[in-house]
């Protein structure tokens, strides 16, 4: 059993949900998101989504894509957000799910790629635009090295590649709350937990939900129907609106541990 399915089996015998933060390496600077990595881990993430910035981030949305900029105008690249995690991983014992475009991943390679990866101490991958239908030597390549694809899965995606992304990922299942882009929403639409039974009547993996979680309400709402929540956009905005702050890692750790406060 990998590290990430350990994490869900201990959240359900603790009969919690979990809570999955995503930062981007390099934003605002390499140094502050090894510190990010080691005070979300303190603040009470299960598992954290570690994101390579990208040129052409076509699944987020403004804040994300800002960050993915502001990290390439510094010149990080894989191998740094790579580094960032070993060193973090000195620290923390949390699961780590690199979350990339695949163009990085495919120029570095795919083997090495999972090879480093797993030196590095990530646990599992996410890659936004690769379907399933063309990551059979993907798969194959993070299974070698003991690491967990992990897929989104969206309102639009059809029954049969549901069960075909079932037959292939291992850790969790990442359920797209809404159609669209990344970014902090109001309201949770009511897709999501439609969207939760359809994975659950095909996968017995635990289902983590994201895009547009923003607040402590939320969370605690994803929590009712899935095994846990994504909390993107709204940690970024944080970081971007402090970037020049000098206790930005202790106000974004205070924001990550509002959102999963008990209510109350």
């Amino acid at each position: 059993m990998s590290r990430i399915r350990e994490t869900f089996t201990s959240l359900k015998r603790l009969g919690r949900g979990g809570f999955i933060p995503f930062i981007v390496a390099g934003d605002p600077d390499l140094a502050t998101t090894e510190l990010l990595l080691i005070e979300l881990a303190a603040a009470g993430a299960d598992i954290i989504e570690l994101g390579v910035p990208f040129s052409d981030p076509v699944a987020d949305g403004e804040t994300i894509q800002r960050a993915s900029e502001r990290a390439l105008r510094k010149g990080v690249t894989l191998s740094d957000a790579l580094t960032s995690i070993a060193r973090a991983k000195q620290r923390i014992d949390v699961p780590i799910v690199l979350f990339s475009y695949f163009n990085p991943l495919l120029k570095f390679g795919e083997e090495q790629s999972a090879k480093e990866a797993k030196q590095a101490g990530v646990d599992a991958i996410l890659v936004t635009d690769l379907i399933p239908e063309e990551a059979e030597t993907w798969i194959e390549a993070l299974v070698q090295f003991e690491l967990d694809p992990i897929f989104l899965v969206a309102p639009t995606t059809s029954d049969n590649r549901l069960k075909q992304i079932a037959q292939q990922a291992r850790g969790f299942i990442y359920a797209v709350a809404r159609a669209g882009v990344t970014g902090a929403r109001d309201k949770m639409s009511r897709d999501a937990e439609q969207l939760v039974k359809r994975v659950q009547s095909a996968s017995d993996l635990p289902v983590a939900v994201g895009f547009g979680i923003s607040t402590p309400e939320q969370v605690r709402a994803v929590w009712r129907f899935a095994d846990a929540a994504v909390v993107g956009s709204a940690i970024v905005s944080q970081i971007e609106s402090l970037d020049n702050s000098a206790d930005l890692v202790k106000r974004v750790g205070e924001f990550a541990r509002s959102l999963i406060a008990p209510a109350g």
